[in-house]
């Protein structure tokens, strides 16, 4: 299904689920070329932008989060960009809501409404800009749970989120660094619209992403500076551990010679006070001063 909106002399037209009668009408209605209409029914492309003489193909990516799976994903947009239309291909929610708000308000008061391709351009990148931020929102939420977390004793959760921030921010530089290119070349002019001086509107879409941009950098470094931290305060933890273990094995030593020696089949000292417990207090006795002398001498040491 194609939705349609005419907004005085320009038109919008949105496709969710492109399909071979969908790219059939735009190939008998527009003078595209053939390969941007193969690129409209790919699931995957790199982000780019084609330039023609009468119109322009972007394809770009913007990052959701999948509540079941916990991950980053990214939704392709793919726009024909003319003179006096638009054409938007994809399911992003946002166009869809901002193509069912233009929709109604055209009804009310036309004039508030984008006129020109370009404006319209602005205001479909801008909304979804403004929907990557609360994503970034999310992920900055997430990195102050592990920066708490990590003090506590909450290894495998913190591992968990650890690894899924850290997946998450890669998929969303690999998204985000080629398109970056595109918005500055568009901001400087390399890349040029069909309406004179929307240099401040493009300036705007490219200091939103730049700055999404910089905020992903900053949260790689800090889930590298927390992962290296988790995994000194878990090496410490282990440390603390195995000199816990260190010291009981270390007092339990001389103690298990003592008792094997004695449940030897041979003569020993102190084998005459069978009959009642003169033996069994002075090796009692000899086994507490070895396990007290050991404990002052670790203490002593600062090993415990």
């Amino acid at each position: 299904m194609i939705g349609k909106l005419q907004l005085g002399n320009l038109k919008w037209l949105h496709i969710p689920y492109p399909n071979n009668e969908n790219i059939e009408f735009l190939r008998e209605n527009y003078d595209f070329h053939p390969l941007d209409l193969e690129d409209c029914q790919s699931k995957v492309q790199r982000p780019k932008i084609d330039i023609y003489d009468d119109y322009r193909f972007l394809i770009l990516h913007f990052p959701y989060f999948d509540k079941a799976m916990k991950f980053v994903k990214t939704k392709e947009v793919k726009i024909f960009w003319g003179e006096h239309y638009i054409i938007t291909l994809g399911s992003h929610w946002v166009i869809r809501s901002l193509f069912d708000k233009t929709q109604k308000e055209a009804d009310i008061d036309i004039d508030e409404l984008p006129n020109t391709s370009d404006v319209l351009l602005y205001s479909i990148l801008d909304n979804l800009m403004k929907e990557s931020f609360k994503l970034m929102k999310l992920i900055e939420d997430n990195l102050d749970h592990i920066s708490s977390e990590m003090f506590d004793h909450k290894a495998e959760k913190t591992i968990e989120r650890i690894s899924v921030t850290r997946k998450n921010l890669i998929l969303l530089n690999t998204a985000f660094k080629p398109q970056l290119r595109l918005f500055q070349k568009v901001e400087s002019g390399v890349i040029r619209g069909f309406t004179p001086d929307m240099e401040d509107y493009w300036g705007n879409n490219l200091d939103s992403y730049q700055k999404m941009w910089d905020m992903i950098e900053d949260y790689q470094e800090l889930i590298q500076g927390f992962s290296l931290t988790f995994d000194s305060l878990q090496a410490n933890r282990t440390n603390e551990i195995m000199k816990v273990l260190t010291t009981i094995s270390t007092i339990l030593l001389p103690l298990t010679f003592i008792t094997g020696l004695y449940g030897m089949n041979i003569n020993l000292p102190l084998q005459q006070y069978t009959e009642d417990f003169t033996a069994f207090l002075i090796v009692s006795g000899i086994m507490l001063a070895i396990v007290i002398s050991l404990l002052v001498y670790f203490k002593k040491r600062k090993w415990i």
